[in-house]
């Protein structure tokens, strides 16, 4: 399984040779999507590659605040699911620095043409850019140590899917955060206690959060299972 992971990121690192015209899936496929139910509450659509001004957020200290909370260090992989304009992944990469990995995820190709740009731009090499889909983020087997969802949970067509399939991606010990807000989904947000019905539902366990911005902002560390259920089995759940 390791050196599925390695081969696939020596064919797609970025700024090692000339660039692919297509960026493709890190990983294997995992289970349909038509093996689980549909979630009961509404998806947001995906309307843009960022959350919020990157230089107010950066003013702000949030990616500093995270990745400390989060204990983001050398020599860490760490995925950014859903990584859009790449705000966390330009920042992630300087903090695992050259020893470590960032895989940046999107299922937004033209996103992740954008970003491949800013991160030959700014010589990120230790920067992957990979395609998911709307369920399963399509990642190499056992090869993260953190994956990192920011304000874009609530986007995802097929939760209980993509939370699945993300599980043969962890390595051991590895653990899962996602940023929100307490919206309702339609509005861009998932309130607290339905991000952990959802994932409970896929077997997760929250096992830390940080209050963030205004108190309607949130970060939700949670601990996969060491089984995954079985898709019939998971129940949505109701907002």
């Amino acid at each position: 399984m390791k050196l599925l992971a390695s081969a696939v990121f020596a064919a797609v690192i970025v700024g090692a040779g000339p660039a692919p015209a297509q960026v493709g899936p890190l990983g294997p496929p995992g289970l349909p999507a038509s093996r689980f139910p549909a979630p009961a509450r509404l998806v947001a659509p995906i309307i843009s590659d960022r959350w919020a001004n990157e230089d107010q957020r950066e003013r702000a200290g949030e990616a500093q605040r995270v990745m400390d909370f989060l204990h983001v260090k050398p020599g860490m992989v760490v995925a950014d699911i859903g990584a859009g304009n790449g705000y966390y992944a330009v920042r992630l990469s300087r903090r695992v620095g050259p020893t470590g990995r960032v895989l940046a995820q999107d299922v937004v190709p033209a996103y992740l043409a954008e970003l491949r740009q800013r991160v030959v731009q700014e010589g990120l090499a230790n920067v992957t850019i990979g395609l998911g889909d709307p369920h399963d983020p399509r990642l190499p087997p056992q090869s993260v140590d953190l994956a990192l969802l920011v304000h874009m949970y609530h986007e995802i067509q097929q939760p209980f899917g993509e939370m699945e399939n993300l599980l043969p991606a962890l390595r051991p010990g590895a653990r899962v955060a996602i940023i929100d807000t307490t919206r309702a989904t339609q509005f861009h947000g998932t309130p607290s206690a339905l991000l952990d019905c959802e994932l409970q539902a896929v077997g997760y366990r929250r096992v830390d959060t940080l209050p963030m911005e205004n108190g309607t902002e949130y970060l939700a560390v949670f601990e996969p299972p060491a089984v995954a259920p079985a898709p019939e089995t998971i129940r949505p759940c109701t907002p």
